[in-house]
């Protein structure tokens, strides 16, 4: 069914008549992509795929999924795939609202204390798989889609929250939860990632000590506030490059950066190439 809804679409990320509801197509191994991802579930539905979380790398395949539970930068490919067997993919976004309603009507009890990393890698069990399959079934009958599917996707956040991720996903919604409250930092550094870090000021927003704060982080997102700062400046600064056709130097000071030589150091560490001959093969791509 996913082929079927992306074949005449070509490759990349295309959306569905079901508003969290995404698919990807990807024939093309060597083409990594970079985002800050916002809080999904991603289904294997065929091919492979490897995920960079700073330098930590991983890999899940054909019936397997992953969930992001706060917006992290992500860097990723597909590992197994060919014109005649794309790599698939079926994205869903979260919705942390919808997750507190069900595990108010749950009732789980909440032991956990220290925090979860924000994204993990498990099995699709076949509940989980019937419900991404009969979510996709309903593009076929749109008049279905109103009623029926926020209910099929109510059931699939129902299955992860009794699946053997439960924890990591349940903190995705519980109020003051230590990922809720890192989530919230988050959100704040996201938009103002072009201003000077300070780490206590981060930690006072998230109600912990410096060392506190930092320990959290790192366990929630693989890395530190200031290593999270440094990549969303480089994603926003490749995109201004693209978008708005500035140059190097422009661009790393409207994220940030005071110096250049610094700018460019760092670019070519995280996307393997300095900011002129990358930008110049994203757009000749």
């Amino acid at each position: 069914m996913v082929a079927r809804h992306t074949d005449s679409k070509g490759n990349g990320f295309h959306t569905t008549a079901i508003d969290p509801l995404a698919f990807t197509r990807e024939c093309d191994t060597s083409k990594a992509i970079h985002s800050v991802s916002e809080p999904i579930l991603g289904i294997v539905v065929q091919g492979k795929k490897e995920v960079l979380l700073n330098d930590e790398s991983y890999w899940y395949g054909v019936a397997q999924y992953l969930v992001v539970s706060v917006d992290l930068p992500l860097s990723g490919c597909a590992i197994k795939a060919t014109p005649d067997q794309p790599y698939l993919g079926f994205k869903l976004k979260l919705d942390s609202a919808q997750l507190c309603d069900i595990i108010a009507q749950t009732n789980p009890d909440i032991g956990q204390k220290e925090s979860v990393r924000g994204w993990f890698i498990s099995d699709a069990d076949p509940s989980l798989i019937d419900c991404a399959i009969r979510l996709t079934k309903l593009l076929d009958t749109p008049q279905d889609i109103p009623f029926l599917a926020p209910i099929i996707i109510r059931e699939i956040y129902y299955r992860l929250l009794m699946g053997e991720q439960s924890e990591a996903v349940r903190q995705i919604a519980t109020s003051g939860s230590n990922m809720q409250r890192i989530a919230l930092v988050i959100k704040r550094l996201k938009s103002d990632f072009a201003k000077p870090l300070r780490v206590e000021d981060l930690a006072e927003q998230a109600n912990m000590s410096p060392s506190s704060f930092h320990r959290h982080f790192k366990a929630v997102t693989s890395m530190s506030p200031l290593q999270y700062q440094k990549q969303l400046r480089l994603l926003t600064a490749r995109q201004i490059m693209l978008a708005e056709n500035a140059d190097a130097t422009q661009a790393a000071y409207q994220v940030g950066y005071e110096s250049t030589s610094q700018f460019s150091r760092e670019y070519a560490r995280m996307f393997g190439a300095p900011p002129i001959r990358n930008i110049q093969r994203l757009r000749t791509a």
